[in-house]
């Protein structure tokens, strides 16, 4: 391979259309995905605490 040729696709530039939906796919995902994990497992933590508990009776005699 000649040193001095110059590859088909200039450096820099995606090598077909579909590196760059995949590219934007991969952002969205990285942006919303933890937004959505958190706002999910926040609301199941909270249905946790909000969980009915038992009252103690008191002690008679006191």
């Amino acid at each position: 391979m000649d040193s001095a040729s110059q590859p088909n696709t200039p450096p820099g530039e995606p090598h077909s259309p579909s590196a760059n939906v995949l590219g934007v796919l991969v952002a969205v995902l990285t942006l919303t995905l933890p937004l959505f994990m958190v706002a999910h497992f926040s609301s199941a933590t909270a249905e946790l605490e909000r969980s009915p508990t038992f009252a103690v009776p008191a002690a008679a005699g006191r």
